[in-house]
Parts: C-alpha cells; sequence; structure tokens
C-alpha cells in the first residue's frame, strides 16, 4: 500500500511459497502440520464433517488439509473461493451456506473469515471453525504451528485464572504508547488452538489471550511498532485514541492507513461511518514458538508482544459493525491489568 511499511524478508507473498514443486522435506513438514491440525487442534473424528475453504493463494495448503483430514474422515470436502479484497469480507453465498452445515471447518485464505457474518452463523449452528488467514507455507510448517499446543492451552488457562475479574487495563512503551481502558464482558481464552466443542472458532497457529475494549473507555496513544496488517513495521504509526475512537493517525504510511479505513466506511450508512475507528480488540501473544514475520496470523500471537485491532468488534460483542478489521502490534510492552503486573518491557512476569 504505496508508503506503508515493507514486508519482511521470511514474509513472502502466499502465491509465491504455493507454487512449483515441493522437494520430499517440505512435503513430509506439510503432512505433519496439516494432520497436527486434524488431530490435534482439531480432533475431527470418523464420519465428521469437514469443508476446507481455499483460495488460489493457499491451494498446497488447502490440498494438504483435505489428505489430512481424509484419512480420518470420509466426509471431507475442499472448495476453492475467489479470494476476497480485505480481511473481514464475506465469502460468496454458496460457501457460506456449506460452512453452517458442516462439524468443522477448516479456512486456510488470503484473508480473515474470522469476523464475516458467515463464520458467526456458522458457529451459532454448531460448525467448529479454524481460520488461518494469509498462511504461507513457512508459516504452516515452521514457528507459532509447531508449537505444544496442550501445553499452550494449560499456561493460557493458568494465567487467565489470574485476569478473570480483573477490568482495567494500562499498556506503555518506550516508544510513546500510553493508553488506558477498561475491557468490555470477559477475558477469551479460547485461542490455544485446541477447537474441539461444538461452535468454538480459533485461528491457526493460535496463542493469544484478548478482549474487546469496552466502548467508550479508551483514552491515549497507540504507537504501532511491530507490525501493521501484513507488514513489519520499520517506521511508527501512531494512533490518537479519546473515548475509544481513533481521532488522529500519524507516521510513515499514515495517509494509507486513513484511506483503507475511510473506503471501507464509504460502503456503510451514514450513521454507522464512523465504527471504522473503533478501538475493537486488545490481546496479547502467548505462543512462545510464534515470530514477527509481517502477517498478523503469526504476529499477533508472539510472545511478549501485545496487539490492538481497529474496526468491528460484533464478534467479540460490540456495537461497532463496519466489515474492517486491522491489526497492530507492539513490541516490548509494559502492560499492567488490574492489580496483576503481565508484561515489563515485554518479559512476561507471571
Amino acid at each position: 500500500m504505496g508508503d506503508m511499511p515493507k514486508k519482511g524478508q521470511d514474509d513472502k507473498d502466499p502465491i509465491e511459497e504455493n507454487d512449483g514443486e515441493i522437494d520430499s522435506s517440505v512435503e513430509e513438514a506439510l503432512s505433519r502440520a496439516a494432520d497436527t491440525v486434524c488431530k490435534e487442534c482439531m480432533q475431527i473424528q470418523r464420519k465428521e464433517n469437514v469443508l476446507i475453504v481455499t483460495d488460489p493463494h493457499t491451494t498446497t495448503i488447502g490440498q494438504a488439509l483435505y489428505e489430512a483430514a481424509a484419512r480420518i474422515s470420509d466426509r471431507v470436502l475442499l472448495v476453492m473461493m475467489p479470494s476476497t479484497h480485505r480481511h473481514g469480507d464475506e465469502p460468496p453465498a454458496p460457501v457460506a451456506d456449506l460452512m453452517r452445515k458442516q462439524d468443522v471447518v477448516l479456512a486456510p485464505t488470503r484473508y480473515s473469515l474470522t469476523h464475516t457474518r458467515a463464520r458467526m452463523q456458522a458457529c451459532r449452528e454448531g460448525t467448529r471453525i479454524a481460520t488461518m488467514p494469509g498462511i504461507t507455507m513457512k508459516m504452516f510448517t515452521e514457528g507459532g504451528m509447531t508449537t505444544d499446543f496442550n501445553a499452550m492451552q494449560s499456561a493460557i488457562a493458568q494465567l487467565g485464572k489470574s485476569l478473570k475479574r480483573q477490568r482495567k487495563v494500562e499498556v506503555q512503551t518506550e516508544n510513546g504508547t500510553s493508553v488506558k481502558f477498561e475491557i468490555g464482558g470477559r477475558w477469551e481464552l479460547g485461542d490455544n488452538g485446541i477447537c474441539n466443542r461444538p461452535g468454538q472458532v480459533t485461528n491457526l497457529p493460535a496463542g493469544k489471550i484478548l478482549a474487546m475494549p469496552k466502548e467508550g473507555t479508551m483514552d491515549g496513544k497507540i504507537v504501532i511498532d511491530g507490525a501493521w496488517d501484513a507488514a513489519v513495521v520499520d517506521e511508527p504509526l501512531t494512533f490518537k485514541i479519546e473515548a475509544g475512537m481513533v481521532t488522529k493517525v500519524t507516521g510513515e504510511g499514515s495517509d494509507d492507513v486513513k484511506a483503507m479505513f475511510v473506503e471501507a466506511s464509504r460502503k456503510l450508512k451514514p450513521n454507522q461511518q464512523a465504527n471504522v475507528w473503533t478501538v475493537a480488540e486488545f490481546g496479547f501473544g502467548m505462543n512462545p514458538r510464534a515470530r514477527l514475520v509481517g502477517n498478523v496470523l503469526e504476529d499477533e500471537k508472539v510472545q511478549g508482544t501485545c496487539y490492538f485491532a481497529f474496526g468491528d468488534n460484533t464478534s467479540l460483542g460490540g456495537n461497532a459493525s463496519c466489515g474492517i478489521h486491522v491489526t497492530g502490534v507492539i513490541k516490548n510492552p509494559t502492560v499492567q491489568i488490574g492489580d496483576v503486573e503481565l508484561l515489563d518491557d515485554g518479559d512476561i512476569k507471571i
């Protein structure tokens, strides 16, 4: 996007990584990762209906998942849809209809289906879903996908006990972040990679704890210095926050950021256009194997970082429906949650 920060060296476009011949060692790693998703993460059972949703950028990973699922169940479908244009765009209606008729949906796609009506409706009808937006071959076979998901599930559950009644959050960094807010609802502990209950949803690779900032409670400044959307950040982006809404964006690439959100707002009714500037989500990484690679799917899981997402918060129980949801990662934060000192300059304290 014009002057936006450039992708990291290791973050090749998914279509580049998934093209061409695959040597035997990569093929074995691909098969192992797909087996992990199907057996350990999703715990697919014999005779369950399974749908793999892919697009032209993720065909190799989709095929590997299909083969792994087909080794367990004989009720597996592989569907390729056209690539959407951004995170939160709805899939075609026939795909949405198929999603809600399954026991399990695996969605390795270029852009995220997590914050779509199709995903939410499918979950309401009992489908358990793993989305993998922007997944690349390298990400699928290395990094966060190689973690011990059962051990991470236990770590997240243990920390969740300490956070259960904590509502006030303060985040600071040496780069200038200084923001205070309350959370609305509860801390979400389900992003641990284990997705075995009807209606459950997870991202893979997984590993974060998150919550929705209570609307209207956040004030201060957020400085994104780790990653923004699909790129590692070279120069920080600064967001001024008043009453839970972005009021100003500065820094290299800020014009492109503003243009992206303005474009999304034009698709909304006039009284809903401001929703795109909502600070929609806060979370912090819990995956010890995840790396900052310039892909939100893995970046927001890196242990020792935290993140904020902007735009749609309806999947977390909020009122800002707007069809855009973009994440920025902060490196080395100091995070205080109620009386719990969580992170000190990126070091885990509990």
